[in-house]
């Protein structure tokens, strides 16, 4: 049987060798096209102006010379796009030089006369048009592999379904063109692999990990007919890398029709952004649009500071003010929004003066009289824009009329040689006598004065969004039962009085800043951008149904890919246990997929088996078989006991050459963490801010922030139970504890959380 292995081993190694050959051969290809490439580029900027026929003296001739002028533009832009197409290939090679495949399945196809081995990598390359020596993990035939028990398997092309015998599965570990080993297997992937895999540090970089993809996330990254793909998934359970990989085969399999800038990303914070931004390029592919939500709506609220992850985190609220919160969270917050704006058709539109040098140019009773005067069948945005035509109309009197004022008179005559110079501009200087000059530079100067008039009408600034904002929170009890909400007329009104004073100061909620937008939205006639065709949510336990139905809105022709872990939501008391009812109001059921992901990666078997009993109802939760060691838990004394346990982990986590991460549950005790080991000589980085990145070594975070990433050690400080209490908090701490991957340290002060203490002391190392 060795003798057979061994053998195997010998067949491999050669073909390994003979494939590296010919990548070696295409790389110097590449090389040479990619300087060809450059070259014909630097030659073309070089002599950019040389070989542009310049003639301004006539008109023909100023076409002619704009016409010569993106002639060559369009030729530089040509050499810029044969470079980059040269320099990807060559980077795709290079990449595939070190690692060409992964995996060997051989098969037989139906009507063929014999079988037929392929071999799967990171891209695909030939030797010729028609002789794959590589095939792309993403091709059709490759799902054979992920998906594939031996025997009749069938697999889906843009053709069809199509039907084939699977004979052989082998897997691959290659590092840097040497062959390490060959396996054969019936599974999808190996258990080795996957723990060579998992048993590796961390970065401070995701990584792609095609080789390893499981049956269940294959199933999500070549869904192509969901509207709506919900995946729930345990923490570490491999959903994001999952997203990211179907990112990938999207735009693989679309090639043509689909590029990166038509997928948009939604993430929980930026320092994850950070973290995953490499997983694209290693595949091969440009980054999609990546952003979180604060920053989403952030970039149109640009006059009013909205409430951040920090401070959304660390606000108190009472009873009342949460489940003012649930309701402005919901879908039927979402609802009534919208039918206040469909009112808004009939009367109730607030405005605000347009002023020209100190007078109205058109006063709220005036904007309100042209906005109603348009017959009932027209909706709001028909309305907008019949207003904004009046108001150019008017614009365009007031310039004719204005030319005759005193003011334009002595302007004129006051003008400076720079001044002219600037409202003549381009146009001609030759008038038949000073009155026509004169004219023209009048009405030039009007015109130029008017516009923050225009400005004003173009932009929508007659709209007073603010008080219509109010307004409309103000008629909610005339739209909504409050009453079976359990929320009091007077903590309405509170609420409201609240909303205004922060609006005054210039601030707004992360809550109120969804429905003001969509407020505005509705009232200007936004139909949102048609052209995004993959909207991609992450961590969704953390966005309410009012954030989902407002990004529904704005891509109204997008497939969704929601991921998350109900389990997993930092702000607990926001969620809503009706978030997949809500989903279902804005999906059709038919074309909704739920894939649930139980099985957890990240952690090995102790941690997974410690931190799932956090839960109340973690037993759905299933551990990977890769051992390791017990989670410690320590309850100390004071904080310089604490401060002893953290450095004894820290010490050992070094020795190991393990990543370490710090967590705290906010900023507060983060930055007293930070403090107390840069007094203590500990070399440690302190996450302030989701706009830092990471870096190796120790780094302290608190909780809000560090999820979706992973450590090789994580030290929870202080899970006393004056941090975390009984039910409220098991998300939070649960979230925390399960971004680890090899070691877990739970410390505490004087009284452990009882989170920790329900849990089965066999399941953990209690140490004194």
């Amino acid at each position: 049987m060795k003798h057979l292995a061994d053998q195997i081993f010998e067949q491999e190694k050669h073909h390994l060798g003979t494939v590296v050959d010919k990548i070696g051969t295409a790389i110097k290809k590449a090389e040479a096209d990619a300087t060809t490439a450059k070259n014909n580029q630097t030659e073309i900027e070089k002599n950019f102006f040389k070989d542009v026929r310049v003639n301004t003296g006539t008109y023909s001739g100023m076409m002619d010379t704009a016409i010569s002028v993106r002639q060559q533009q369009q030729l530089l832009s040509e050499r810029e796009n044969s470079w980059r197409h040269a320099t990807d290939r060559l980077d795709t090679l290079q990449k595939l030089e070190k690692r060409p495949y992964f995996a060997r399945i051989d098969f037989h196809e139906d009507g063929e006369k014999s079988d037929e081995a392929i071999y799967i990598g990171l891209s695909s390359f030939s030797d010729s048009p028609e002789h794959f020596l590589i095939y792309d993990w993403r091709a059709p035939i490759s799902s054979v592999y992920y998906d594939g028990q031996m025997g009749d398997v069938s697999y889906q092309t843009p053709d069809g379904t199509q039907h084939v015998n699977l004979k052989l599965k082998r897997q691959f570990t290659i590092e840097d063109s040497e062959l390490k080993t060959v396996f054969d297997t019936d599974e999808t992937i190996g258990d080795q692999m996957l723990l060579n895999a998992l048993g590796n540090q961390s970065d401070v970089k995701m990584k792609s990990i095609v080789s390893t993809i499981q049956r269940e996330q294959n199933k999500i990254i070549r869904n192509t007919d969901a509207d709506l793909l919900f995946v729930q998934g345990a923490a570490g359970s491999g959903k994001t890398a999952a997203i990211l990989q179907r990112v990938a085969f999207l735009l693989y399999r679309y090639r043509g029709k689909l590029n990166a800038g038509q997928v948009i990303m939604f993430s929980p914070n930026q320092l994850f952004n950070d973290y995953v931004d490499q997983v694209l390029p290693e595949l091969g592919e440009q980054n999609m649009i990546q952003m979180t939500y604060y920053q989403f709506t952030r970039r149109r609220i640009p006059n009013l500071e909205i409430e951040n992850l920090q401070e959304r985190f660390e606000k108190q609220r009472t009873e009342e003010e949460r489940r003012i919160q649930s309701f402005e969270g919901s879908l039927q917050f979402f609802n009534a929004v919208t039918k206040y704006a469909e009112h808004l058709g009939t009367s109730g539109m607030r405005f605000r003066n347009i002023t020209f040098h100190g007078n109205h140019f058109a006063d709220r009773d005036r904007l309100k009289e042209i906005y109603y005067s348009f017959n009932s069948t027209y909706n709001l945005g028909n309305r907008l824009e019949g207003t904004k035509d009046e108001l150019i109309r008017m614009l365009n009197r007031k310039v004719g009329s204005e030319i005759r004022s005193k003011w334009v008179e002595e302007a004129v005559q006051n003008l400076s040689q720079e001044e002219l110079h600037d409202l003549f501009k381009n146009n001609p200087r030759e008038f038949k006598d000073n009155d026509e000059e004169f004219k023209f530079l009048a009405r030039q100067l009007v015109i130029k004065e008017l516009q923050p008039v225009k400005n004003a009408i173009t932009r929508n600034r007659f709209f007073n969004i603010n008080a219509q904002f109010i307004h409309m929170l103000r008629s909610m009890p005339k739209i909504v039962d409050f009453d079976k909400l359990n929320i009091s007329e007077a903590g309405w009104d509170a609420h409201v009085e609240q909303v205004m004073a922060d609006m005054k100061d210039h601030h707004i909620s992360a809550q109120g800043s969804s429905a003001y937008l969509y407020l505005f939205d509705l009232m200007t006639g936004k139909k949102g951008e048609r052209s995004m065709r993959y909207v991609f949510i992450d961590e969704i336990q953390d966005y309410n149904a009012f954030q989902l139905a407002y990004i529904r809105f704005n891509y109204p022709r997008a497939k969704f890919t929601l991921l998350g872990d109900l389990n997993q939501a930092i702000f607990a008391g926001e969620t809503t246990h009706s978030l997949l009812t809500e989903l279902s109001q804005m999906f059709k059921p038919e074309k909704t997929e739920v894939v649930q992901l139980s099985k957890s990666y990240r952690s090995t078997q102790q941690i997974t088996d410690f931190t799932k009993e956090i839960l109340s109802e973690g037993e759905s939760i299933e551990s990977f078989n890769r051992t390791g060691e017990l989670p410690t838990v320590q309850v100390t004394a004071d904080e310089k006991s604490l401060l002893k346990a953290a450095q004894r982990q820290l010490a050992r986590d070094r020795q190991d050459h393990e990543t370490t991460a710090i967590i705290g549950r906010d900023s507060v005790d983060c930055e007293r963490i930070a403090d107390l080991l840069k007094e203590a000589g500990e070399s440690a980085t302190l996450i302030r801010s989701e706009n830092q990145r990471l870096v190796d070594g120790t780094i302290i975070v608190p909780s809000f922030l560090a999820k979706g990433l992973e450590f090789d050690s994580v030290i929870v400080w202080d899970a006393s139970d004056k941090k975390y209490e009984a039910d409220y908090d098991q998300q939070l701490l649960y979230t925390i504890c399960s971004r680890a991957m090899h070691r877990l340290t739970v410390i505490a002060q004087q009284q452990i959380s009882p989170l920790i203490a329900k849990i089965n002391p066999d399941l953990y190392q209690s140490i004194q």
